[in-house]
């Protein structure tokens, strides 16, 4: 684990650096491609999410949820990535909904710097960003 200084400036510096946002989201897509398809079906998200534990926990500490109501969530999450609603989610689509996500962080973290625990995995896009900003600043002064 690692700890970084953010705020939804920085996040929004990173997306709007087209580039590496560019590079950062394609990369994940390409790990969560387990079929080398192409394309991200529902299970390849599903596990994604899965992953995270994002429904499955409450400040650290696991909650049950019914698994049909962790299909419908995860369901309802397909969906959004889905954007011709053809079953498949490809590199475009994903991009443009990481990029939804990512700015309502940003605006969810605001303008007052917090500081967070992150994954030293190199897979977390708020550390790109907290990294992008840091490299920014050093290559600056």
């Amino acid at each position: 684990m690692g700890v970084i200084i953010i705020d939804g400036s920085t996040v929004r510096a990173f997306v709007n650096d087209e580039a590496q946002f560019k590079t950062s989201v394609d990369a994940q897509f390409l790990s969560l491609d387990v079929n080398n398809d192409g394309v991200l079906s529902r299970s390849e998200m599903r596990k994604a999410f899965e992953s995270m534990r994002l429904l499955e926990t409450h400040f650290g500490v696991d909650t049950a949820v019914p698994p049909e109501e962790l299909t419908r969530i995860y369901d309802s999450v397909f969906r959004s990535f889905d954007e011709d609603q053809n079953g498949t989610v490809d590199p475009e689509e994903f991009r443009s909904e990481m990029k939804k996500i990512m700015l309502a962080v940003a605006d969810g973290l605001g303008s007052s710097p917090i500081q967070m625990a992150v994954e030293d995995d190199d897979k977390s896009f708020l550390k790109k960003a907290a990294d992008l900003e840091a490299a920014k600043i050093s290559g600056g002064s």
